[in-house]
């Protein structure tokens, strides 16, 4: 997949609105992240020649958040639980089936850039598990088959 060049004038506007001082780099971060998608190692580079942050701090705070992501996740974000009920209740079989009908492993981005699986330790939907979440809303009671017509519907749309 190729990357294109960041829009440095989003990013000034970013820092212009946020501020360019070492005590601001989770926020500005945290903008960089909506607008790309990840945080790119070139846009750290710049942050840093144009703020008082320096592009080790700010990679220390990107790489020491789990919030953050130096490479471009999906449109698409799918997380399967993997809390006690939930590996309890066939969370392996879940995640394997969207690996499968999904055409991604597990930790990783497509290359077309369309969908991202994540593993996550809980989501706070016991009652419901086993449970996945696709851009934040909620797929529960999850099998293998029901996890492939997830993502049978999700190529669909």
């Amino acid at each position: 997949m190729e990357r294109e060049t960041p829009d440095f004038s989003a990013v000034d506007a970013i820092l212009d609105r946020l501020g360019r001082s070492a005590d601001r780099a989770v926020p500005v971060l945290q903008e960089v992240q909506r607008l790309f998608r990840h945080v790119p190692p070139k846009v750290l580079a710049y942050i840093a020649s144009v703020s008082d942050m320096t592009e080790t701090q700010l990679y220390g705070v990107a790489t020491f958040y789990s919030q953050f992501r130096l490479e471009p996740r999906g449109e698409t974000v799918v997380r399967v639980c993997h809390g006690t009920a939930c590996h309890v209740a066939g969370a392996d079989e879940v995640t394997k089936a969207l690996e499968e009908g999904l055409g991604v492993s597990c930790g990783a981005t497509s290359p077309d850039g369309k969908y991202t699986l994540e593993k996550v330790a809980c989501l706070g939907c016991c009652s419901l598990a086993p449970v996945a979440t696709v851009n934040d809303e909620v797929h529960g009671r999850l099998n293998r088959a029901r996890a492939l017509e997830l993502a049978r519907d999700l190529e669909d749309s």
